[in-house]
């Protein structure tokens, strides 16, 4: 007997296991099974296949099999995976010759593509780790006094550090949390870089700067840019030596690391592999959101002299792809220091309250947590909610409407604007920055989608918004969903509606967007016609993942009340919490927090030790042996 199942767009049909198909698994996974069955593979081969495609889809690079039983639904035997192991379907490395289907490797099972890329990540970051000669312009005490103002504290360490490390190597790696002066560290980083590309090459560099999305690359970008013109036309400017790279810095272009990569894409392509892309200095802001798949593809695009410079918060979460690229890396290069990696930890924001909950956050320490909450909330800086059903919840999500309107009302968003006033759209764009409520979750009744609409709701039943139908209203804050190339609006990019004189006497609904990201020079804020927009959702609540990269003055984090649900974790909290500038709100009920306090991401795959160890490149591809 037959039973038609996901899969049979492969053209096959075959019996599902005796046992049926494991809980959890998607349609894809079902499809990778019966895939080996229709190719003649055996049921054990099958169900790892199975379970691999299942681990990849969770995030993970590879299904950890060892040690037995280790944190998996599924239970794997010594003699079975012995029997993997001499699979027509599964490479080992080093013993079994060409190309299969999936690799098994100490102890863990991959899916080719994934052990692929996880070895030439490994490698070529291990080859950007080795030693280069001397920098011409090695940078200075006098240097760093410069470029640093004047400035010489002992909090400014290793800001320093990484400054005069950087020239002469190809990799530099910055991590640290919110305020430790991530943005305020590249700027001088780039021109010791551009300064040595200078003196050894006899020219000043291509500066390209990107981010996983076009949001946070136009932040880091303008952040530069404004950076660079208070260090040539501030108080204490620096010398004539350093106008030809500020200039150069002010040039760089931004975007995203897919539209610099190009018809590269995710994966990469193979005619491409030669043609490396025109830039001799990379940044790469928000580095923890990138995947196996993207980064692997930038490494392989970058010349062989072309210094990457990764920049993010290690301990934020992961990306939503594959692996835990950002923290793998960290974790390596912390265990072999060559001078490579520096982490910031010292906080320069002026209001340092709610750095020791992130910090305890980090570090899952539940005792510091209460304690740096106490502190914050006296001062009247944090406040937790009970939240243990969704009646409660309406009632927050009430007050947090009521809050909403509030700032809509205190930056005129009913008032009409003009197209050119600048300092109008500017203040209503201030409304984007001003709160967030982030869900840990995206759907059910604790969930972004449902809360933002409850909101919008409340929104649109105020008398002032009555002579706005449909959709459309002043302050509806939207994100955009997908992509639009052509009209700079990307995944991530978030608007605000305001009215808008027509030229006519008339008043016309616009969205109000920031400056196109990749500008190599700060523009107006955009509008665009409501009807124009690609997709896109309501904003007033977002995912924590979605909010990655942003900061707020005032933040709410929601959990879910259910403390089993495996989205609680130590790096949504923190990401969550740590996006808040000024105050912060906790919604959830102690346990939810307490499972998030205690449970680490670790997705599982071997990046970190290939790193270590040096990385040996996977065999070329070749033809998929089948029996």
């Amino acid at each position: 007997m037959s039973t038609r199942v996901a899969g049979d767009a492969f053209g096959f049909t075959r019996d599902v296991p005796a046992a049926g198909f494991p809980e959890g698994w998607r349609d894809l996974d079902r499809a990778v099974w019966r895939w080996v069955r229709a190719h003649g593979g055996d049921s054990l081969v099958a169900e790892m296949a199975g379970w691999a495609s299942h681990a990849e889809g969770q995030g993970h690079t590879a299904l950890r099999l060892l040690p037995e039983g280790a944190d998996a639904a599924r239970t794997w035997s010594p003699a079975e995976i012995e029997a993997l192991a001499t699979d027509p379907f599964v490479a080992v490395p080093g013993i079994t010759e060409g190309v299969r289907p999936f690799v098994l490797d100490a102890g863990h099972a991959y899916l080719q593509r994934n052990h692929r890329a996880e070895c030439e990540v490994a490698a070529a970051v291990a080859s950007r780790r080795a030693p280069t000669s001397a920098p011409v312009r090695p940078v200075t005490d006098e240097d760093l006094r410069a470029l640093f103002n004047g400035s010489w504290t002992d909090e400014e360490g290793r800001q320093r550090d990484a400054v005069r490390q950087a020239p002469g190597r190809r990799l530099m790696v910055l991590t640290g949390g919110p305020g430790t002066g991530k943005t305020t560290t590249v700027l001088r980083m780039l021109l010791a870089l551009s300064r040595e590309h200078l003196a050894a090459r006899g020219a000043l560099p291509v500066i390209r700067i990107a981010a996983p999305t076009g949001k946070a690359a136009q932040r880091l970008g303008e952040s530069l840019r404004h950076g660079a013109l208070r260090l040539r036309e501030g108080a204490a400017p620096l010398d004539e030596e350093w106008n030809p790279h500020l200039a150069g810095l002010a040039l760089a272009e931004s975007g995203t690391v897919h539209r610099l990569l190009g018809r590269r894409g995710r994966h990469g392509q193979a005619h491409l592999r030669d043609e490396r892309l025109s830039a001799d200095i990379v940044v790469v802001d928000e580095a923890s959101m990138l995947d196996l798949g993207l980064l692997n593809a930038l490494l392989g695009a970058l010349s062989h002299n072309a210094v990457l410079v990764l920049v993010g918060d290690a301990d934020q979460l992961t990306s939503v792809g594959t692996g835990s690229v950002m923290l793998d890396i960290v974790q390596a290069l912390e265990a072999s220091p060559q001078g490579d990696l520096v982490r910031l930890e010292h906080c320069f924001r002026a209001d340092a309250t709610l750095v020791p909950i992130n910090a305890a956050v980090r570090g899952g320490d539940e005792a510091a947590f209460d304690a740096a909450w106490q502190r914050a909330e006296a001062l009247g800086r944090a406040a937790r909610h009970h939240v243990p059903d969704a009646a409660h919840l309406h009632r927050l999500l009430r007050a947090w409407a009521q809050r909403v309107h509030v700032e809509l009302a205190r930056v005129d968003i009913m008032r009409p604007v003009d197209a050119g006033d600048g300092e109008a759209l500017t203040s209503r764009l201030g409304v984007l920055r001003s709160q967030q409520l982030l869900c840990a979750l995206r759907e059910g009744p604790f969930g972004s989608i449902e809360a933002g609409a409850l909101i919008a709701r409340r929104l649109r039943g105020w008398d002032t918004l009555q002579p706005w139908d449909g959709d459309w209203y002043p302050g509806r804050c939207v994100m955009v969903t997908h992509n639009d190339a052509a009209a700079g609006l990307y995944n991530g990019d978030v608007g605000v509606c305001v009215p808008v004189h027509d030229g006519r006497g008339g008043t016309i609904l616009q969205v109000l967007f920031d400056p196109v990201p990749d500008a190599t020079v700060s523009g107006p804020a955009r509008l665009f016609d409501p009807t124009t927009l690609p997709p896109h959702g309501d904003a007033f609540a977002l995912t924590v993942h979605k909010s990655q990269g942003s900061e707020y003055d005032h933040v709410a984090v929601l959990l879910p009340p259910d403390a089993d649900n495996p989205l609680l974790t130590r790096q949504t909290l923190y990401t969550g919490l740590s996006r808040a500038k000024s105050s912060v709100e906790l919604w959830s009920v102690d346990a939810p927090t307490r499972r998030a306090l205690a449970t680490a991401v670790s997705r599982h795959g071997r990046l970190a030790e290939r790193i270590m160890e040096g990385a040996a490149f996977p065999p070329q591809p070749g033809p998929i042996a089948t029996r």
